[in-house]
């Protein structure tokens, strides 16, 4: 049996939405696509998208979970390829202190986000 399948989202958990949702808009340019919120307000789930892919980056947000998420040794990341000039990017990234990793002999860098989660940046090649 040969089997088809598609991307169709990664989840993260978060612990502040808001902030959540305004980082990713501001540092990847990704917009709410749509929510879902449990009926007794337990969970609220924000589905990110770049317009462009169909993939969706889903923001968990447990309500009654408000400390930190224990993220191990963080191997696991995203990755955004970028269009436009690479290094303005970057300049704007450490503008907005989020750049925690660089390794330019292979010509990528890492920025996080507010609940530390790594995201892997390259330029569109």
């Amino acid at each position: 049996m040969e089997i088809k399948s598609r991307f169709d989202h990664f989840n993260i958990n978060v612990t502040n939405l808001e902030r959540s949702i305004a980082f990713y808009e501001k540092a990847l340019g990704l917009k709410e696509h749509h929510r879902k919120e449990a009926k007794d307000g337990s969970f609220t789930l924000v589905y990110l998208t770049d317009n462009a892919t169909g993939f969706l980056l889903e923001l968990t947000c447990l309500r009654d979970h408000t400390q930190a998420y224990e993220l191990g040794e963080n191997e696991s990341h995203l990755c955004f390829r970028l269009e436009g000039d690479y290094d303005e990017i970057r300049k704007y990234h450490k503008g907005m202190n989020c750049v925690c990793f660089e390794n330019t002999d292979m010509g990528l860098y890492f920025i996080n986000d507010p609940d530390d989660y790594w995201i892997e940046i390259l330029p569109v090649k």
